[in-house]
């Protein structure tokens, strides 16, 4: 079986929005870096982990 939203209506799914804006953040970091990958402390700091 198949839902398929009405005309007009838009569905969202925040969840995955926010981690397409994360998987865009990481990009945004890797490209602006001259090193092959990021460091993983570098990681944390785009995705806003702090140590516990």
């Amino acid at each position: 079986m198949r839902v398929t939203p009405a005309a007009g209506a838009t569905v969202q799914d925040h969840v995955a929005l926010a981690e397409i804006e994360l998987c865009g953040e990481l990009i945004i970091a890797a490209s602006a870096v001259e090193e092959e990958r990021l460091s993983l402390d570098r990681i944390d700091e785009v995705l806003l982990v702090r140590g516990a």
